[in-house]
């Protein structure tokens, strides 16, 4: 240990792993910065945090300038404060200096240090410089002319996001910071920027000039997209959500949160926001109702009734719902609106326990040795736990990936799988055989030798094989495109056969923010269906022409007798087949409970006033059960519904079962063979967009203002282009086995496997395609 004084007081630190500044922070020290932050490299250019230090000549950066055995720091010294002064006065010489209108206003901390350390009047009467301000797309507002040239959202991009977008050119004065052809930043989490951005250079458009900071409330929060469950402030004005930014949470997301998570608060204050209950007249139009009128025909038409449920629904939402369903004898909730093959449950439950969770802490994936992600377009579908990741692979963690196309991974990968017409199963299988082959017969349950026995690695899964066994700490992630896929019991089967016979862990990514807490509730209760015929269906926050990927399930909504919808959002597809509109609130203005991927329960308070008659989902459940009288569901606070249903999913923090390899039985399927395909026959990929995950995001102006939202474009490979004679700008009409068809645009994409077909899902346009199902081609002239 080294002892080192600061301003009089010693502290003990380890040598050669801190610096000035970092020591200072521990110690409750002040110093002023602006290019520094913990969470980024070292630039050591805005000179700011110069400070004296004995037996230096001169003043030196505290950011830059590592401990050492008895150091002596002085941070408030005349030399200090000399040199410190002396930098403010050279970073205001080109500074517009304009506080009264700048959005920045109030939040900036060069105006913050500027007090302290600026003077009343400048020695420089030169003009000052200005800079053309760059369109960076719907999310950043830019007045580059206050930029200090701190480069922080520069070394974001390149450190932690892992893209470029953002870099400087040009020397002095000349200098200029942006995206050098202008065009708009792609990264998924670039809001950051706005928030490392010492000054009103880059700030948030959607909340530009609406409020200034000392009129906002504070609240905490947590996502309510993603189930990662980032921490979240949100900020808001009479009741009314003005932005949301991040609040630091080094276990979970750190400093860091998505676009989605930022800008979809302003899906609150749509047009398409449902704000009265509503009921369908004898010819078909919409009328407003009173909320007890809407709700008695809720109950009118309640008995054989069958629910389904968002993936973002609170866990409060979900206790209530199925003890009403279980009340009226009908079926559980269905919540898993993005799966398709639902054998898997009785496939595996004897060889693991099926938990839609990560598996492990968020915190533990950079202790992993080796990760495999299957089916997981990654920045997609998590994009801040894709920067934990990036962190683990910039370290000593081999990633390798099974894609059923070439997704853009931001950091290191080993390796990356992409067979033909998304076959991830065999390819999945050709692994699984190699690795069975290193470990032998004794550590593999026996049936699995006959089920993988038409199985023949290649030298590209033997590579692999070799070096995931070598790892002695291993995760196995499955995602959204494995879980959409018509051979999920498959690629489940597989990834926890792999991960037996090499000790390691499997996870699953969770679709939605609470998909793990409700199926710990559909587990914990499962009702007695009564044998009555489906009269109504009640639709909890969904839109199911966008958010149900099998047309089963459209079918059985649309050809229902009554068809309820609490949701706070109105859509086409719910005017045409909805018979009820239940106003219930967002999860800002309801507050509720969510279990993250990791299984951590987080419970938050609302944050912001319901709109119009909208109410809390839970109050409404509750009046309805009281209506239907159910005396165990009279709760009168959210905390008390909280801790009822906290209750009813159990401990948690139990891991899964022990594996049996005696009693594991493969899939019914013995053979793993590639399915040959038709040579016009094309699968269609059908990843969801970004911001189009939920109705919330999809209501938000800005995140469908950016191209991850703009209208979804078929992707090819370059062979099927030329197989098709396709020309450029001409269209495509994209038709499916039952019939129905679509017309769109194309391009050409190295990235597509041949027999493929990559486009994008969540939005009306192509809801009517099931993931992976085949697409004919043909060109409109």
């Amino acid at each position: 240990m080294a002892t080192i004084e600061i301003d009089g007081k010693s502290v003990e630190i380890t040598p050669g792993q801190s610096t000035i500044i970092e020591v200072a922070d521990q110690m409750g020290i002040d110093i002023p910065r602006f290019c520094y932050h913990k969470k980024l490299s070292v630039a050591a250019n805005c000179r700011m945090c110069l400070v004296e230090v004995e037996k230096s000549p001169k003043a030196l950066p505290a950011c830059a300038t590592p401990v050492s055995d008895g150091m002596k720091v002085w941070t408030k010294s005349a030399k200090t404060r000399a040199a410190q002064k002396s930098v403010m006065e050279f970073l205001l010489i080109n500074h517009p200096l304009d506080c009264p209108i700048c959005d920045q206003g109030g939040e900036c901390e060069l105006q913050d240090v500027a007090l302290e350390y600026g003077k009343d009047a400048s020695r420089y009467t030169e003009g000052k410089r200005s800079v053309a301000d760059q369109n960076l797309g719907p999310l950043i507002a830019t007045d580059m002319t206050r930029c200090i040239h701190c480069t922080r959202c520069i070394r974001f991009g390149t450190e932690i996001a892992g893209l470029a977008e953002m870099g400087a050119t040009g020397r002095g004065e000349h200098m200029r910071i942006g995206t050098y052809i202008e065009q708009n930043v792609a990264s998924e989490v670039s809001g950051n920027m706005i928030d490392v951005c010492p000054v009103g250079a880059l700030t948030a458009k959607p909340y530009r000039f609406t409020a200034r900071g000392w009129e906002l409330r504070q609240s905490f929060s947590v996502s309510p997209h993603d189930a990662l469950g980032s921490h979240l402030s949100v900020h808001t004005r009479g009741g009314k959500v003005m932005r949301v930014v991040p609040r630091e949470a080094d276990t979970i997301n750190e400093n860091w949160i998505s676009d989605r998570d930022r800008f979809s608060y302003e899906g609150l204050y749509s047009p398409q926001r449902l704000t009265e209950p509503m009921l369908k007249n004898a010819s078909g139009q919409w009328e407003v109702v009173s909320w007890s009128s809407a709700l008695s025909a809720v109950i009118e038409r309640s008995p054989s009734c069958q629910a389904w449920v968002s993936p973002s629904a609170t866990l409060e939402e979900g206790y209530l719902l199925n003890s009403l369903l279980q009340h009226l004898q009908s079926a559980p909730f269905e919540y898993r609106l993005r799966q398709q093959d639902f054998s898997a449950q009785k496939i595996t439950q004897s060889l693991c326990e099926i938990r839609p969770s990560l598996g492990i802490a968020v915190a533990d994936i950079k202790a992993q040795s080796a990760i495999f992600l299957v089916g997981c377009d990654i920045h997609q579908e998590q994009p801040v736990l894709a920067l934990r990741l990036r962190q683990a692979a910039l370290a000593e963690t081999k990633v390798f990936a099974l894609n059923p196309f070439q997704v853009e991974i931001r950091f290191p990968v080993k390796q990356q799988f992409v067979p033909e017409a998304g076959h991830l199963s065999h390819a999945l299988a050709c692994i699984a055989k190699a690795i069975m082959e290193i470990v032998g017969k004794h550590n593999c349950p026996p049936n699995a030798w006959d089920w993988l026995a038409d199985i023949h690695p290649e030298p590209e899964h033997i590579d692999m094989a070799k070096e995931w066994c070598a790892s002695p700490n291993t995760l196995i992630v499955l995602g959204a495109l494995a879980i959409a896929h018509p051979d999920y019991s498959h690629l489940l089967s597989l990834v926890q056969l792999i991960a037996h016979i090499t000790n390691g862990r499997v996870g699953l990514l969770p679709i939605g923010a609470n998909h793990l807490g409700l199926s710990l509730l559909s587990k914990q209760k499962t009702a007695q269906s009564s044998k009555a015929p489906v009269r109504t269906q009640w639709l909890w926050g969904i839109d199911p022409a966008i958010d149900c990927i099998t047309p089963d399930c459209l079918a059985q909504i649309s050809e229902s007798e009554c068809v309820v919808a609490a949701t706070a959002f109105r859509s086409e597809a719910l005017d045409a087949r909805a018979h009820v509109y239940l106003p219930i609130a967002p999860f800002y203005e309801s507050g509720g409970t969510f279990v993250n991927m990791e299984g951590r329960v987080q419970t938050v308070n609302p944050v912001a006033t319901c709109q119009g008659e909208a109410k809390p989902g839970w109050k409404v459940l509750r009046v309805i059960g009281n209506l239907l009288g159910l005396s165990d569901l009279r709760f009168d606070t959210l905390q008390s519904v909280s801790k009822a249903a906290i209750a009813e999913i159990g401990d948690i923090s139990t891991p899964p079962k022990a594996i049996n390899t005696d009693t594991w039985q493969s899939p019914t399927e013995t053979v793993h063979k590639k399915k040959a395909q038709a040579k016009d026959n094309y699968v269609c990929i059908a990843p969801m967009a970004i911001y189009r995950i939920d109705a919330l995001s999809r209501s938000a102006e800005a995140l469908q203002n950016t191209m991850a939202s703009s209208t979804p474009i078929a992707r090819l490979h370059p062979e099927t282009v030329k197989a098709h004679q396709l020309q450029a700008g001409q269209a495509l009409k994209l038709t499916n086995a039952r019939g129905q068809h679509i017309h769109c645009a194309y391009e050409s994409d190295i990235k597509v496997p041949h027999h493929s077909i990559v486009l994008n899902a969540g939005f009306a346009h192509t809801a009517q395609f099931i993931p992976y199902e085949t697409l004919t081609i043909e060109a409109i002239t």
